[in-house]
């Protein structure tokens, strides 16, 4: 647990500082075929400093964190940020001061102890076991376990301090087939929470209903047919429906993304999607709910509020730091966020989702005569511009409103803010996924997810 050196310096902060002392812990075992490809734990430790003046930021880090290390990395700071001003002078006034921040805003649970390696071998080991056991016709299969704990003490100039720790425990699990022709068919399922590992992932009995479904779809993919190309008539899972969100629709009205051009900087107000969509990046509680990731309070010391992106088909407002929220003329809501001490904090998505609806999903899929039920992405892009390309990995025909046959892998593209307009039916239910991490920069967990949706999507064919 973090000693607190910096709460006695926060008495000689000048200009807008950020004193942020963190460790990041993991552990990784890799299983391919029953051999072990992979075994490591590392752990990243140490303090950051970040001032503001005049527009522009100074900042240090050192990877010691000490009494010493933390004066030392100020006056880093110090000296840095009064070089950009100096050379720089672009003139802009002190951030706006946080108002009615609490003092401090504690750990939410306590820290636990640690787990030693042999226990996420163990459990590697013994899901594999039972994977290579179970299930027949496998050309190969990786198994791989994973924490990851994230521990940040921070003292701010003013706004909310704070000390957070957010443990998440991960498995995947990628089994592979051949098709009669040879050619290799793979599914890939990621497991998540946040906790402990030993906490959830004790026994692979908790994951063998989930196992079974992943291989019955990898068989059905394997006798799978070529999807049709063109626009098409489709039901998105909430996977895929919540990674479109986060790609092609997150980055996008991020503020800092926003002044650099993309689709939304012209767009604020207008409509953007079918009045069935509303999105919100949630701080820390979601429809009654803590998130699956929750943030209380960001590395800029803003107290975490969530963030209205869409409502009812309008684009109502952006994610944002301190410093674009004062562009912008907004508050603050506590999106920027760093992923080891030695980042600057980035505006970030937190716990982004598509809002549930009111249809059924049995009448989503029965008011589709010919199209697809689409389930699984697995890689993609998307730009400033909303425009997007994805794989599909996983999907079905839906035939006279059944699903039919398995696909093989094909791509998904368009438009977000297009293919959002052509949303007509939104499922009632709400699945969130937090197994994987977003890339801007640096990396970053975050979770997403929504409901399922029926809109038009340009699909690829064979």
């Amino acid at each position: 647990m973090l000693h607190d050196y910096l709460t006695a310096h926060k008495k000689h902060f000048a200009d807008h500082t950020e004193l942020r002392a963190q460790v990041n812990t993991s552990k990784r075992v890799v299983l391919l075929a029953g051999n072990m490809v992979g075994n490591t734990q590392s752990q990243k430790s140490g303090i950051s400093a970040r001032m503001y003046r005049g527009g522009v930021y100074g900042f240090a880090s050192g990877a010691e964190y000490s009494p010493d290390s933390v004066k030392n990395v100020l006056k880093a700071a110090a000296e840095n940020v009064r070089f950009m001003d100096d050379n720089i002078r672009r003139g802009e006034p002190p951030l706006p001061k946080i108002k009615d921040a609490p003092g401090k805003v504690g750990l939410k649970k306590p820290i636990f102890d640690d787990i030693p390696q042999s226990v996420l071998i163990d459990y590697a080991k013994n899901l594999d076991a039972f994977i290579a056991k179970k299930y027949r016709n496998l050309s190969s299969r990786t198994v791989l376990a994973d924490t990851l704990y994230m521990e940040k003490l921070l003292t701010v100039s003013d706004g909310a301090d704070s000390h957070s720790f957010q443990p998440r425990a991960m498995v995947y699990v990628w089994l592979t087939t051949e098709t009669s022709d040879g050619v290799p068919v793979e599914l890939f399922k990621g497991f998540s929470h946040v906790g402990r590992f030993d906490e959830y992932f004790c026994d692979h009995a908790a994951l063998e209903s989930e196992l079974d479904k992943l291989y019955e779809n990898l068989m059905e993919k394997r006798d799978g047919v070529y999807a049709n190309a063109g626009l098409k008539k489709c039901v998105l899972h909430p996977d895929l429906a919540g990674m479109l969100s986060h790609e092609a629709v997150g980055h996008t009205v991020e503020a800092d993304l926003v002044l650099g051009g993309s689709v939304a900087a012209h767009n604020l107000g207008k409509q953007v999607a079918s009045e069935k969509i509303s999105m919100t990046d949630f701080a820390h509680t979601a429809f009654g709910k803590t998130c699956p990731l929750p943030v209380y309070v960001d590395d800029e010391g803003t107290p975490a509020e969530d963030a209205v992106l869409i409502e009812n088909g309008y684009l109502r407002g952006f994610m944002h730091s301190r410093e674009t929220a004062r562009h912008f003329g907004v508050s603050p809501q506590g999106n920027a966020r760093a992923f080891e001490f030695s980042d600057e904090p980035l505006i970030r998505m937190r716990n982004t989702v598509i809002h549930p609806g009111t249809d059924k999903f049995d009448d989503m899929i029965a008011s589709v005569d010919d199209g697809y039920f689409l389930v699984k992405t697995g890689n993609g892009q998307a730009d400033s511009t909303g425009e997007f390309m994805f794989s599909v990995d996983l999907g079905y025909e839906i035939k006279n409103g059944k699903l039919g046959k398995a696909i093989r892998e094909t791509t998904i593209s368009g438009v977000a803010f297009e293919m959002l307009k052509t949303v007509d039916m939104v499922s009632d239910d709400l699945a969130w996924e937090i197994s994987g991490f977003c890339g801007k920069k640096q990396s970053m967990t975050t979770s997403m997810g929504g409901p399922a949706l029926r809109c038009e999507m340009n699909i690829g064919g064979r």
